[in-house]
């Protein structure tokens, strides 16, 4: 584990995404690394591809967009 240096104002938008994500602040910096990390490796595939991939390899289940139920 380490320590990073962010500027006050990634710091206050950090802060306020992770009341909104319902993480703490170091999970929700965590989650923007790993999905900005994808992304780089990525490039061709979007957002929500990345983020259902990740839910995916975590072994979470979800109905399809779309399905019939």
């Amino acid at each position: 584990m380490g320590i990073i240096n962010l500027d006050d104002e990634l710091h206050d938008q950090l802060r306020r995404a992770s009341s909104v994500s319902c993480r703490s602040v170091n999970a929700q910096a965590a989650f923007w690394i790993r999905i900005g990390m994808a992304c780089e490796l990525n490039p061709t595939l979007s957002f929500n591809q990345i983020v259902a991939r990740e839910l995916q390899e975590a072994g979470v289940s979800y109905p399809l967009a779309g399905a019939a139920k």
